[in-house]
């Protein structure tokens, strides 16, 4: 079994066992620990500190579970050899585990918002961004066996099944905003029409986006939108298109970064596998929000 004071002898180690480093896996301790006979309680109907002895005996091996499985997202028979139990015990673990994480995380303020209703409530939650970075991401997932899951699911982005999310980011590199978890053929710019994302914008945010989202500068001229200038076929970008081009990928690369820092968890980067319904958007979820502490604590 990992011996979790072992590990925190090494900032390095932490973090790639947790993602975490051991200033930031302290201070989310305590409060892991109070959500979790939380969960625990909703899910067992007893004390958490009745019934069978757990396994993990301490709240600092319950949260380095957790943190562990996110990180590396190993099977759960792996894991089950690693701390010594059954594979079932780890699949149990980790549902009531990762909801107790994303309690915390929302008590500590981190977690993005999943929607916004008007431009007023967008002022209201961030007063102070005058810039936001709009993308979609893609995490894969196993092939799904239903032919009609397998077209929903397949994306000719990327040319395997995926599962996409939209993602509004600051300069900061702070996730703000994650919509929910849709199928890997919806198009970027469909999801976010069909999100409203634009109807919530302020006119003075400088919204910057990549190229596949080509048409919402003519659908939303209100908007300050920038964007790279698209090829034209047949033809060639001047000299001055091609520099602000440069300009533009520049200032970009803070949300791709964002982006990174939450795949950093090898169950959003690597191909998906659990089957719970709703649980491939409560881990992205979790992971955007330990993005979003890690910046906070850092």
């Amino acid at each position: 079994m990992f011996n979790v004071k072992r590990a925190m002898k090494s900032n390095r180690r932490m973090r790639a066992l947790t993602g975490l480093n051991i200033k930031e896996f302290k201070k989310l301790v305590a409060k892991f620990g109070k959500y979790l006979e939380i969960v625990f309680l909703e899910k067992r109907k007893i004390n958490i500190h009745l019934g069978r002895p757990f396994t993990l005996k301490t709240v600092e091996e319950k949260l380095f579970y957790i943190l562990l499985y996110v990180k590396c997202y190993p099977t759960f028979d792996l894991a089950a050899f690693m701390f010594g139990v059954d594979a079932s015990s780890c699949c149990r673990w980790t549902h009531w585990f990762i909801e107790a994480l994303e309690k915390t995380l929302k008590k500590e303020l981190v977690l993005p918002k999943r929607k916004i209703s008007s431009i007023e409530e967008f002022i209201e939650l961030f007063p102070a961004i005058k810039k936001i970075f709009i993308d979609g991401t893609e995490r894969p997932i196993r092939r799904p066996k239903d032919s009609e899951k397998q077209k929903d699911n397949y994306s000719g982005k990327k040319k395997r099944h995926t599962k996409k999310n939209i993602i509004i980011s600051d300069d900061k590199k702070k996730i703000l905003v994650l919509t929910p978890t849709k199928e890997g053929k919806v198009h970027d710019k469909k999801n976010v029409d069909d999100e409203k994302i634009p109807d919530i914008i302020p006119e003075d945010v400088i919204s910057y986006l990549d190229n596949g989202f080509q048409g919402i500068q003519k659908d939303y001229p209100n908007l300050k939108i920038i964007m790279p200038k698209r090829k034209p076929r047949g033809g060639e970008l001047s000299s001055d298109e091609k520099e602000n081009n440069r300009k533009i990928s520049a200032a970009r690369v803070i949300n791709e970064n964002a982006i990174a820092g939450i795949k950093r968890l090898r169950i959003v980067s690597d191909v998906y596998r659990n089957i719970r319904d709703g649980f491939e958007d409560k881990v992205m979820l979790v992971a955007c929000g330990l993005w979003n502490y890690h910046l906070k604590v850092a």
